[in-house]
């Protein structure tokens, strides 16, 4: 059954004109009056509804009962990613919502490519967020992958960590240790805050820097993998069962 993200409150017997956006995917599906349709506001859970009206851009549905159902990762990870190439950027917020993290926060760092600021900034994120909000809809997610406010390096490192001992950074470095072993010592729902550079890595004055702030370094095997690729393979390790 079609599934549709619609941020606004939901409640069984409701009458309900989707947001533009919802709207105009029903009408490319095609669906006519009296088709079911799977809704979320991203509050948890989903909630049946039908099509009762189609407009020449509006679409009517009735709401109807709420599923509890849930299909979250155990552990929350939450990613750091040091900005990059924007269609990069889009393909790992797309995938990282599907690999199931929990949060993603944009990183102004040394070797970023992509570098944004005020309005600029404000438009990728809500960009990045409708991203995430796809995703959700083709993958199941009925909690959205929270895209955060872009930081720089320093700012990143600044904000108190919340577990001890899981704040990890990927790194190349000969005394990183291995990510495979390491999660297997953690806690099934411990958290993991995980720490990546952009194309070209963390600079070594980032990586000093990270490491002197209580990041651990982390290795992903013999092979280099690319920006995009790297935060995403540690993910899987850490949220697939």
């Amino acid at each position: 059954m079609p599934r549709f993200h619609v941020p606004v409150p939901l409640a069984a017997g409701a009458a309900l004109a989707l947001p533009p956006g919802a709207a105009r995917h029903v009408q490319v599906l095609r669906l006519q009056p009296g088709d079911g349709i799977t809704l979320f506001n991203g509050e948890g859970g989903e909630w049946s509804a039908t099509v009762t009206r189609m407009g020449r851009s509006d679409v009517d549905v009735a709401v109807q009962t709420h599923t509890p159902v849930e299909r979250e990762a155990a552990r929350a990870v939450h990613l750091a990613v040091g900005l990059m190439a924007a269609e990069r950027m889009d393909w790992l917020v797309e995938k990282a919502t599907e690999l199931g993290a929990a949060s993603l926060t944009p990183l102004l760092m040394a070797r970023s490519s992509l570098r944004l600021s005020g309005e600029r900034a404000t438009k990728k994120r809500a960009h990045w967020q409708a991203v995430a909000a796809a995703s959700c809809e083709q993958n199941g997610r009925n909690r959205l992958l929270d895209v955060r406010d872009q930081l720089t390096f320093q700012e990143h490192l600044m904000q108190p960590a919340d577990v001890a001992g899981t704040r990890w950074v990927l790194s190349l470095a000969p005394e990183a240790e291995s990510l495979r072993a390491r999660a297997a010592a953690l806690a099934p729902q411990a958290a993991v805050h995980l720490l990546s550079g952009p194309e070209g890595g963390l600079s070594p004055d980032e990586d000093a820097a990270a490491r002197a702030a209580g990041w651990l370094p982390i290795d992903l095997g013999p092979r280099v993998l690319r920006a995009e690729t790297a935060p995403l393979a540690a993910l899987a390790c850490l949220s697939l069962p």
